[in-house]
């Protein structure tokens, strides 16, 4: 299914993935506003469909939008309200690059009426067709299972002290799923070396983990923000690294696998099919 913001591919299984800042267009109509080096949308999450297009060969439905974060931050809440109090946050239409210099031209960051525009026009749609599939899941299977992926420089001290861990796993300190499934996770990231990695740390899970994921209702999210370094080259052309990727692949698919394995009629972890 293709919209004018973004595909979603519907799959079979009960497992969405969510890649909400993997869009790298800014419309033409916008692109004077910004200064000149945002053109090239540095803060994108580099490559994540391609990294995560194995999923779909297990049955998994995924969803990616078109349009850079730049414009609207699909995983931030409407209201604009900081993710993280206490630290440097990125806004629902961001002023500032990761580094914390300034995104706008002097006097061009959006107001108001354009951010309720871009609201309308980006974020909702988004919104809506996340919203709808893990509806149809649930509907389909009973439960629905929501892995938002992310990846970032490992290095960003505007955002966080020090060096980022290679993975870590938010799952808004345990509430946005069932605690047997933040459990199997978490003991996949232990099982393995070649990786560091912290669960409930830095990053904890935006708007998208924080608000899909309601194991009461039956649906759980988690969120894997990964360091670039991780399976690429940090600095433009910010092109993937084979070695690393090859590295990295089978820790994402034990993940995945954990997640298509909950089942929460018996609050356990099981191989699927």
């Amino acid at each position: 299914m293709t919209a004018a913001t973004y595909t979603l591919h519907q799959g079979r299984v009960p497992l969405l993935i969510s890649l909400p800042h993997v869009g790298t267009e800014i419309p033409q109509d916008q692109q004077a506003r910004y200064v000149p080096g945002a053109i090239e949308v540095e803060d994108t999450d580099w490559h994540l469909a391609t990294l995560y297009d194995f999923t779909r060969a297990l049955g998994a439905s995924m969803l990616v939008p078109r349009h850079s974060r730049y414009l609207i931050d699909l995983n931030r809440p409407p209201e604009n309200t900081p993710m993280y109090a206490g630290a440097n946050n990125t806004e629902l239409c961001p002023t500032h690059f990761f580094s914390g210099a300034a995104l706008y031209r002097e006097g061009q960051a959006p107001d108001a009426v354009e951010i309720a525009r871009r609201c309308n026009v980006y974020w909702q749609p988004y919104h809506t067709a996340l919203a709808a599939e893990l509806a149809r899941l649930k509907q389909e299977h009973g439960y629905a299972v929501l892995f938002d992926g992310h990846s970032i420089k490992s290095v960003l001290p505007w955002l966080f002290e020090g060096q980022l861990p290679d993975l870590n796993l938010g799952t808004a300190s345990g509430s946005s799923c069932a605690p047997e499934l933040r459990a199997a996770l978490v003991a996949e990231l232990e099982a393995q070396t070649g990786f560091t990695h912290a669960a409930d740390g830095r990053f904890k899970g935006g708007y998208i983990t924080r608000h899909y994921g309601q194991p009461d209702q039956h649906i759980h999210a988690v969120q894997l923000e990964m360091g670039l370094r991780c399976y690429m080259q940090e600095q433009a052309p910010f092109e993937l690294d084979p070695e690393r990727m090859a590295q990295l692949l089978p820790v994402l698919r034990s993940l995945v696998t954990a997640m298509l394995g909950y089942a929460p009629s018996i609050g356990a972890v099981i191989q699927p099919d």
